[in-house]
């Protein structure tokens, strides 16, 4: 064999060995990445933060709340998630000593659902929560739930339930004076006839029996149905009609009766709206609280198709909103509920309006000590997908456990808010903030800029009606704001009068607002003033565990009419 073969033979031969080589190491290489992925997820479940990685930030605050669970517990503090919680008082939470334990667990609104009790038994619960508040020192915002309009079954002959079953066709008619059998139900609304057709589908129960539409007598007011499930229906339940865009008043003349002669003279802080379908349901109600609208939030509800169509105009009307999943999850497709409660959440955050999500997020603890996985999971989706508060319904209002269930959800938000990368957030609510940026927003945002950079513990707002740190807590500092409300003292001649204390409890919904309020003064936004306000807004800070001796403190304020954002050293 020539040379010339022998030096091609060889060559190959090292070719082949040399990819061989590299193949191996490649098969190691990679072997070593899983090795190291499975390493990373078992070290976050242990909380071990040892190791550098794409994700170190999320691992170390993993250990971080580790750790301050620990420290916690050593120094009897108990540190609340950034995340505000929203109850409903009910039977279960009325009284003074559980409305105290409610409080305690971490509950910052309490709820009253109108579509369930009288006004003295409204008032019983709110003079209780009075008296729990001035027991525990810890202040809670009151929202008031409108019933809204309803469509609801009629009663039933004897009062007893009708058994269904599936494929029977049964007549309904909106003649309410009708008692129900298996052959004829009748339903409130008047015009059921006129706006179903052939093949609609009629939801009654929670959605839990379903109709669907055979055909229409307009003029009797009858519609044939056939039931395509079986069931059995007892009086009085409520009924959905998806699709259908049903012609009532947002607001009732019960709820009217509600708002003005409960809400109003009890000073509540805020009204959920019910079924708000239009930016114009909104401007109604303003006018019928008239002098009282600038004291009072509104907090819309979508819960049916129209309202989810005319989501921006809704909003934009809506000082906050509320993601209602009870209803909307049977105007709209089960499936597709995830998705208008995540495009919501991101829309009210990109324009700073507060946002609930509620029902059913924990369920399960109605009878169980503990929530199902599912649960835990969807409360802790609501707080990485951007929700301010999360609600308790049922929970709390008839729940065994209405104090458990509120440390529960408390919990699971903290854990939740401390895989968040705060710098990410603030970077994408930047990409979408308005141009030109008002010189309010510019001011807050820039705050939040300094707080990240310098690692600081805590921002501290002084403010008088909340404007200022309702802003900050709009770009998700990933440190708490303490929002110091200044009371404003007026003279006028003889006459004084001071500004309320709504803008604290309005503070309750935003997430990452802590409110206080200090001792009002006629000098507020002199200098001598601004520094006794601090430094009594720092001492509480360091009481509730929010900094120690040596943090950073970016403190946002006024001295006349200058507006300072400055770097504070807690001493």
């Amino acid at each position: 064999m020539s040379s010339f073969y022998k030096c091609t033979l060889i060559g190959l031969l090292g070719c082949v060995v040399y990819f061989y080589l590299w193949w191996n190491v490649l098969n190691v290489l990679n072997l070593w990445e899983k090795f190291e992925d499975s390493y990373r997820v078992m070290q976050l479940l242990n909380g071990d933060s040892c190791w550098s990685g794409p994700d170190t930030n999320v691992k170390q605050s993993r250990m971080e709340i580790n750790n301050n669970y620990q420290a916690d517990v050593v120094l009897g503090v108990e540190r609340r998630p950034k995340t505000k919680i929203v109850c409903t008082l009910g039977p279960a939470s009325r009284s003074v000593p559980m409305v105290e334990k409610l409080l305690r667990a971490g509950m910052n609104v309490a709820r009253f659902n109108f579509s369930h009790g009288s006004h003295e038994y409204h008032q019983d619960t709110l003079d209780n929560l009075r008296k729990a508040m001035d027991n525990t020192g810890i202040l809670c915002a009151v929202m008031l739930d409108t019933k809204g309009p309803e469509i609801r079954t009629g009663f039933l002959k004897d009062g007893k339930p009708v058994q269904l079953k599936q494929g029977q066709e049964i007549t309904i008619s909106t003649d309410y004076s009708i008692k129900g059998d298996e052959n004829t139900i009748c339903m409130s609304y008047k015009k059921l006839a006129l706006d179903v057709m052939p093949g609609s589908v009629i939801l009654c129960a929670d959605g839990t029996i379903s109709f669907t539409v055979l055909a229409c007598d307009k003029e009797k007011g009858l519609v044939r149905c056939r039931c395509e499930n079986t069931a059995v229906l007892g009086e009085r339940k409520n009924v959905n009609l998806p699709g259908v865009v049903v012609d009532l008043p947002t607001l009732t003349d019960k709820d009217k009766e509600d708002i003005l002669k409960w809400g109003v003279p009890n000073k509540i802080d805020m009204i959920a709206l019910s079924f708000v379908r239009k930016g114009s349901d909104l401007v109604e109600v303003r006018k019928l609280l008239g002098e009282h609208a600038k004291s009072i939030l509104l907090m819309s509800k979508v819960e049916n198709q129209e309202g989810v169509a005319n989501f921006d105009e809704i909003l934009a009307n809506s000082d906050a909103f509320m993601v209602a999943r009870g209803d909307l999850g049977m105007e709209i497709p089960i499936e597709k509920i995830f998705l208008a409660q995540k495009v919501m959440v991101y829309k009210c955050n990109i324009q700073g309006k507060p946002v609930v999500t509620a029902t059913q997020m924990l369920e399960s603890m109605i009878k169980s000590p503990r929530p199902t996985r599912a649960e835990a999971t969807d409360v802790a989706n609501a707080v990485l997908d951007g929700t301010d508060c999360v609600m308790l319904s049922g929970e709390t209002a008839a729940g065994a456990y209405p104090d458990l269930a509120v440390r529960t959800m408390a919990k699971i938000c903290l854990e939740a808010e401390s895989t968040i990368n705060y710098g990410d957030v603030f970077k994408r609510i930047m990409a979408n903030a308005p141009v030109p940026m008002s010189p309010l927003e510019s001011l807050a945002s820039s705050a939040v800029r300094t707080a990240n950079s310098a690692k600081a513990s805590l921002i501290l707002v002084l403010t008088r009606g909340g404007s200022t740190a309702k802003l900050v807590a709009k770009y998700r500092p990933g440190m708490p704001i303490l929002s110091v409300v200044v009371p404003e003292i007026k003279t006028d001649s003889f006459d004084w009068s001071c500004s309320d204390e709504s803008p604290a409890r309005h503070s309750l919904i935003f997430r990452g607002l802590v409110p206080i309020l200090c001792a009002g003064s006629a000098r507020a936004s002199h200098e001598e003033s601004t520094e006794e306000a601090l430094e009594f807004a720092l001492q509480h800070a360091k009481t509730k565990g929010l900094c120690k001796v040596g943090d950073a403190v970016v403190a946002l304020h006024r001295i006349g009419t200058a507006s300072i954002i400055k770097i504070v050293t807690v001493k």
